[in-house]
C-alpha cells in the first residue's frame, strides 16, 4: 500500500511552465540553425522556429521534459516540410497562370509542358505580399473545386502530382490529347475566374 504523500510511481513528472521556458530558450539558437540550413531564408527560419516553439506551448506543455526534445525536433521537422509544400503551391499555381495569355485558345495544348518552375529558395516578401498570395491562392482553392471532375482530376494530376501526360491518361483511363484538353480547359478557366475578381495575368 503506498504511503500518503509517497510519488506516484509510473508516470514521470510533467514539466512546469519553467522548465518548459528554459528547454525553449535553450534550444532556440540550435532549431534556427537547423531551419536556416535548410530553408537559407533568415526570415524565413526565424518564423518556423517560432512557430515550433509555439505549437511545442499549445500541444505538448504539459508532457515530461525528457519527452520535450523528440517532441520538438518533430515539429520543427513537420513546419521545415510546412514551409516548402508552401513554397512549392505558391510557385506552381503563380507561374502557371502567370503563363496564360488571354489569346491562347489552343485546348490541345498543355501549359505545363511550356512552364518552368524556378528552382531554390525564393523570399516570401513582405506581409503585404504574403497576404496577397495567401488570398490568391484561396480564391484559386475555390475555382478549382468549381471544376468539372474530370478537368479538375486532370490539373490536379498533372500540376499538384506531378505526373506527366502519359502517366496523367493512364490513371484517367483516356487518350493523351483528352488529358492536354481538359488541363488547357482548367487552365484558362481558372485564368479567366482570376481576371474576374479584377487579377490580371
Amino acid at each position: 500500500m503506498r504511503a500518503c504523500g509517497a510519488p506516484r510511481k509510473g508516470k514521470p513528472p510533467l514539466a512546469s511552465r519553467t522548465e518548459l521556458s528554459e528547454f525553449l530558450a535553450g534550444v532556440e539558437r540550435r532549431a534556427f540553425k537547423q531551419a536556416l540550413f535548410a530553408v537559407r531564408d533568415r526570415d524565413a527560419a526565424l518564423d518556423i522556429v517560432q512557430d515550433a516553439m509555439m505549437r511545442l506551448a499549445e500541444r505538448y506543455g504539459d508532457k515530461p521534459p525528457a519527452e520535450l526534445p523528440l517532441l520538438f525536433q518533430r515539429i520543427l521537422q513537420n513546419a521545415i516540410r510546412d514551409f516548402f509544400r508552401r513554397r512549392k503551391v505558391r510557385s506552381l499555381w503563380t507561374t502557371l497562370l502567370s503563363a496564360l495569355t488571354p489569346h491562347r485558345d489552343d485546348e490541345d495544348a498543355d501549359p505545363l509542358e511550356t512552364l518552368e518552375i524556378a528552382a531554390g529558395p525564393t523570399r516570401d516578401g513582405g506581409p503585404d505580399a504574403r497576404l496577397e498570395q495567401a488570398q490568391m491562392l484561396d480564391l484559386i482553392e475555390k475555382e478549382i473545386r468549381k471544376l468539372p471532375a474530370r478537368q479538375r482530376e486532370a490539373f490536379l494530376l498533372r500540376y499538384w502530382e506531378e505526373l506527366d501526360v502519359a502517366e496523367t491518361a493512364a490513371v484517367m483511363g483516356c487518350s493523351q490529347g483528352s488529358v492536354k484538353t481538359h488541363c488547357s480547359r482548367a487552365a484558362h478557366t481558372l485564368a479567366a475566374a482570376l481576371k474576374a475578381r479584377g487579377i490580371e495575368l
